[in-house]
């Protein structure tokens, strides 16, 4: 029988270098991956593209399934599951910003009882809004002001004509108007929306997009002449907070609920969303193959059917959004007016910075 020959001390040294070599070669490989990007032939790339959006589905899934798991065993063992990770986004990640409002700051409640709006607010003066376009409309304008005085309880629309703003703003305080509302339309569409508090401001300068009238909405539904429920959100900075409260100033604030009609201005990024909806609650029963309610029995062991209660929204439309220009003390004034806070393109360099 032959025996087998030691290694000499050469051979392990060149087996070693090949091992390293080969170890080498796999960590460029992993460097070098071949991305869809690098790929010019446009077939090839989304084939290649298809391939790792898969994988990284099946990736995901194989780590909620884990997760999942985990949890169900530290329930069965009686103790608490792993925290769930809190996603990354970029509302959660935004600068930090010194004029966020807080609970517990006694100035901010000192200048609402002083500010502009406080007279409507505590129902001291009633409502009543002035609705007009600018000089020259189209037919879309008006379109979109009926829809708005559908929304807004005692708004009256007016003929633009060829009357200069601050007549009209003179003419809307003798008449004891609260605010005015102007819709500007360029290239038959409505674009920016301006909002003048009487009878001493503020003026608020709106970009308006993405308007989308009733009657291109399916399925809606038409509003009663209820006075609506007012919903605003995430208008959290004192500059959005100053904007909230010149929205709530259009709004009677003694709602009738009977109506269920709720009026929504929901801030996003410094976009402010639009909706306008009627709502209904109702109970239905419970199947017994829903595993989040639980079976209930009674005394004889029969099975009593559980009724949940649901709410049903039907939007009424219209539906738009709005981002702020401009917000300038006092009413119109484009020569002499002081302006409270202006958008410039340099604050935009980063994607979370707000200001409502």
């Amino acid at each position: 029988m032959g025996v087998k020959r030691k290694k000499s001390e050469t051979e392990e040294l060149v087996e070693e270098g090949k091992s390293n070599d080969k170890n080498i070669e796999s960590s460029y490989k992993k460097k070098r991956e071949i991305l869809p990007s690098m790929i010019k032939n446009k077939e090839k790339r989304s084939i290649v593209h298809a391939k790792m959006k898969q994988e990284k589905k099946l990736e995901k899934r194989k780590k909620l399934k884990a997760r999942d798991a985990n949890e169900k065993r530290a329930l069965e063992l009686g103790e608490e599951p792993p925290p769930r990770a809190i996603p990354r986004t970029i509302e959660n990640t935004r600068e930090l910003d010194e004029t966020v409002c807080r609970p517990d700051d006694e100035e901010l409640f000192a200048g609402n009882d002083a500010d502009e709006f406080s007279s409507v607010l505590k129902q001291e003066r009633t409502p009543k809004i002035l609705m007009t376009t600018c000089r020259y409309n189209s037919t879309r304008g008006p379109a979109f002001i009926k829809e708005l005085q559908a929304v807004i309880p005692n708004a009256h629309y007016f003929k633009r004509g060829t009357y200069d703003l601050k007549k009209i703003v003179d003419y809307a305080n003798k008449k004891d108007f609260t605010s005015i509302i102007v819709v500007h339309t360029n290239r038959r569409e409505p674009d920016a929306l301006l909002m003048i508090g009487l009878p001493n401001g503020p003026t608020a300068h709106f970009k308006l997009s993405k308007l989308v009238l009733r009657k291109e909405i399916k399925n809606h539904g038409n509003p009663t002449g209820h006075k609506p429920e007012l919903v605003l959100n995430n208008f959290t900075t004192r500059l959005g907070h100053r904007i909230g409260r010149l929205i709530q100033s259009l709004f009677p604030q003694d709602p009738e609920f009977r109506g269920r009609r709720v009026a929504t201005f929901h801030n996003q990024r410094d976009f402010i969303f639009f909706r306008h909806h009627r709502y209904i609650f109702e109970s239905k029963e419970s199947k017994g193959s829903d595993s989040k309610v639980k079976k209930v029995k009674d005394a004889k062991g029969d099975k009593i059917s559980q009724e949940r209660v649901i709410a049903r929204l039907q939007e009424c439309g219209p539906r738009f959004t709005l981002k702020l220009i401009s917000l300038q003390h006092g009413t119109f004034d484009t020569k002499g007016g002081e302006f409270e806070w202006v958008h410039k393109p340099e604050m935009d360099t980063s994607r979370r910075r707000f200001f409502l």
